[in-house]
């Protein structure tokens, strides 16, 4: 059947079909990609739409495995609640624990690599070549933050208090391939100095790092959360497995549900106005 004239056209790099073949990135999908491509590094070639080298690889998939599951987090919560409710949906609970990836929980790793990247991109005459200056530039960005009355995206944990395990692997990691790039040289400066503005020892956390690092990589900022996301996929399958093997989401529902106590009614500011007028 011939084409109609001036037929739209939708150009992708990605997937393609014809009658007997699939391509993905140039590639025949089923010679050259299955059993020939590892997930995390098919993810960063999707992404990049250029193939990563073996330590970009190592360093990616670092990150997905940090990211990956942090135990009874709300996202895991949510994901077991819903699986209780619909447990015909299992993509409404994967779906349902995704969307809790915010300010709080994932989203740091978007939050931190941005932070670095601005705080990175005021540099004039390049970025810094020692310590000192690593550490001069991150005494500047503390203050110009704290000033301003924000937080520091990456400083912090509720429960590592005295360090968060991740840090140190993620830096040794990215090191040995070559890949300790601006971001995680003046997130670890931070780490140094951020005492001397705050006057308190906090810890780099693990998300903050993982931001870092992806941002060292040349991942687009605006993808991110997105891989916090993705590696959090993984950890909400494991969460679900588990719930059907060994439930505990019904006990969750019903510890709220048997002890809740009842109060009079507190109208916010304004509500008594609202309703008399």
């Amino acid at each position: 059947m011939p084409e109609k004239p001036n037929a739209p056209e939708y150009p992708t790099a990605l997937g393609a079909s014809s009658l007997d073949s699939i391509t993905l990135l140039g590639q025949d999908l089923a010679a050259d990609v299955m059993g020939e491509v590892g997930f995390g590094e098919l993810a960063f070639w999707l992404a990049t739409q250029r193939r990563p080298t073996s330590g970009e690889t190592r360093v990616f998939e670092a990150v997905l495995a940090a990211l990956a599951d942090h135990g009874f987090t709300p996202t895991a919560i949510t994901a077991r609640l819903t699986y209780l409710s619909a447990p015909d949906s299992i993509q409404g609970a994967i779906a349902a624990g995704l969307l809790g990836g915010g300010s709080r929980f994932l989203g740091v790793t978007e939050d931190c690599g941005r932070f670095l990247h601005d705080a990175l991109s005021t540099l004039e005459n390049g970025h810094p070549t020692d310590e000192a200056g690593w550490d001069e530039l991150a005494l500047a960005t503390v203050r110009s933050r704290r000033e301003a009355r924000g937080l520091i995206p990456g400083l912090g944990h509720h429960i590592h208090k005295q360090g968060d395990p991740r840090t140190p692997r993620l830096f040794q990691l990215a090191m040995e391939e070559g890949l300790f790039g601006p971001h995680l040289s003046l997130f670890a400066a931070i780490g140094r100095v951020h005492p001397q503005v705050l006057g308190s020892t906090l810890p780099l956390n693990g998300a903050g790092v993982c931001g870092a690092a992806l941002a060292d990589l040349g991942l687009p900022l605006e993808l991110l959360r997105a891989f916090a996301l993705l590696a959090r996929t993984a950890g909400l399958i494991g969460q679900l497995a588990e719930e059907i093997r060994n439930p505990v989401a019904n006990d969750i529902f019903l510890s709220v549900d048997l002890n809740n106590r009842a109060v009079p009614p507190h109208p916010a500011d304004g509500g008594e106005a609202s309703a008399s007028g």
